[in-house]
Formats: structure tokens, C-alpha cells, sequence
């Protein structure tokens, strides 16, 4: 497994391989990696014949509120579980080298980022397009893999893609849980004993809504208000959204249809977390 640093480094690194015939799989990340990581890394070694990866947290995606300092880093462990898929290239710059002095260029991806997480965290989704494409145009990939715990920001990836005629093609990889139903994410760690049990009402909530829905509801209102009112029952839980949207245009619903998209918001203690499932009526 190689460590790059420098744009320069990774980009040769690709065209080469590429040259040579063999495909590149690409999963970005901001490190600090669990099994939810790996497993693209692992979907991504299935479907290419070389995996890269991204270590970088990126600031350009952070409100001046949010975690950035914070945010939980440890690249010797990021390596050494990365070695396992294993990757080939891991990707590693320092802020300067994405970002130098006197960047002012951004890229936004405007209907599918406007509600949910855009509503409560704005210029986020504007800084992760940006970086995205970067990336992309760092790596070269053919194959670019994004989990769907964070399903608007696979959206706005795929949106941008599209709008954009980027030579990548772009799949989501399945949420993975802990044993108790919680999604994981970096931002685990950021819980407490008893916030930890309280965060299980996510997962748990979802589960309520696919009965409800298994038993004939199909008012978006109704579900919303039960699930809402299922996690509140927890202490620690503030939820910032519960809504139903089309999965594709993110956009609310008034009726449950085919397939139809429940996203998940909540502040649980001082972590905020985020779920989804697609519930689904005939």
C-alpha cells in the first residue's frame, strides 16, 4: 500500500495504472474508518482491478459551529485496517495541497442539497461537491463508491456527475450496523454510555415506520409523527428532521408510494446522527 501526499503523486500514479489497462476504484473518505468504510473499499476491490482511497477532512464542508477540530483522526489505524481489503494508493494531502493559497472556486449542486441536511447545515453540500470533484479529477477513477447512511450526499454526487459529464461511474454502498441496529459513523464515538443506548432509537424508528407501512399507512404525516415521537421517547434525542422524500429528487412526499425515502436526523447528546430507509408499499 502506497501513501501519497501530493496531487502530482496519486495522478501519476493513476494515469499509469489506467495506461496499463487496469480499472481504478476510488472511495473517499475523512478517515477515522470503521467497517461501514471498509465495506466499500471491499466493493470497490470487487468491481476494479486497483482500489484507491482518500484520507482528507475537509474543511470546506464545515459550518463555523460544527466539529472540525474535533473531528476523531488516527491515520496508523486507518492504515493498518486499510491493509486488510486491501487498498493500493491511499491519498493523504494536507489542506494546502487541495485548497491553496487564494482558492475561490466552488461548485454548487442546487434542488437535491436545498432541504434536509442543506436546510440545517448551509454551504455543507457545496463543500463537498466541491471536494468530490476535485478528487475525481485527482484520482481519474472509473469507479467511485459512497455510502448510503449519507444517501443526500450520494445524491448530490450522482446529480453532479450527471450535470457535470464526469468519466465516473458512481454506486452507493449498503449502511452497515452495529449488532444493536446503530449505523455507523465516525460521530459514534462521540457517545456516552447512555447516549449510545438512546441512539438505537434511530435505527429502531425506521423499523416502526416499514410496519406501518407493511400494515397499510401510507400518510407521510402520520408515520412522521410516530417516529418522531418514537425516539423523543428517549432521553438524550432531539430530532432536528424526520421527513419522507422521493429518493431521487429528495423532495417530500404527500403519499407513500413505491418506493419512498425516510431520512433521519437527530442530536444525541453532542453527537448529531443521521439514518435512512427506503420504505417501500405495493
Amino acid at each position: 500500500m502506497e501513501l501519497f501526499k501530493r496531487v502530482d503523486e496519486v495522478r501519476t500514479w493513476s494515469r499509469r495504472t489506467r495506461a496499463a489497462g487496469l480499472t481504478v476504484g476510488f472511495v473517499p473518505t475523512m478517515g477515522f474508518l470503521h467497517e461501514g468504510h471498509l465495506s466499500l473499499m471491499r466493493q470497490a476491490r470487487e468491481k476494479c482491478d486497483r482500489v484507491a482511497a482518500s484520507i482528507f477532512v475537509n474543511p470546506m464542508q464545515f459550518g463555523p459551529k460544527e466539529d472540525l477540530a474535533a473531528y476523531p483522526r488516527d491515520l496508523d489505524r486507518d492504515l493498518e485496517r486499510m491493509s486488510s481489503v486491501p487498498v493500493d494508493v491511499v491519498f493523504h494531502p494536507d489542506p494546502e495541497e487541495v485548497y491553496p493559497p487564494g482558492y475561490q472556486t466552488r461548485v454548487e449542486v442546487t434542488d437535491v442539497t436545498r432541504d434536509l441536511c442543506g436546510r440545517y447545515r448551509p454551504g455543507h453540500f457545496t463543500g463537498v461537491a466541491t471536494v468530490v470533484l476535485k478528487l475525481f479529477h485527482i484520482v481519474e477513477p472509473d469507479l467511485a463508491i459512497f455510502g448510503e447512511k449519507d444517501y443526500q450526499q450520494l445524491v448530490t454526487i450522482k446529480r453532479m456527475a450527471r450535470d457535470l459529464n464526469l468519466d465516473v461511474r458512481v454506486e452507493g454502498g449498503v449502511t452497515v450496523r452495529e449488532p444493536d441496529g446503530l449505523a455507523m459513523s465516525s460521530r459514534n464515538t462521540y457517545l456516552s454510555g447512555e447516549e449510545r443506548k438512546s441512539a438505537r432509537a434511530l435505527s429502531s424508528s425506521l423499523g416502526l415506520a416499514r410496519d406501518m407501512v407493511a400494515a397499510g399507512q401510507r400518510d407521510p404525516a402520520r408515520i412522521i409523527e410516530a417516529v418522531r415521537r418514537h425516539i423523543e421517547d428517549h432521553p438524550h434525542t432531539r430530532v432536528e428532521y424526520a421527513e419522507l422524500v422521493d429518493p431521487e429528487t429528495m423532495q417530500a412526499v404527500d403519499r407513500i408510494g413505491p418506493r419512498t425515502l425516510l431520512v433521519l436526523s437527530v442530536h444525541v447528546g453532542r453527537a448529531r446522527l443521521i439514518d435512512n430507509a427506503v420504505l417501500t408499499a405495493s
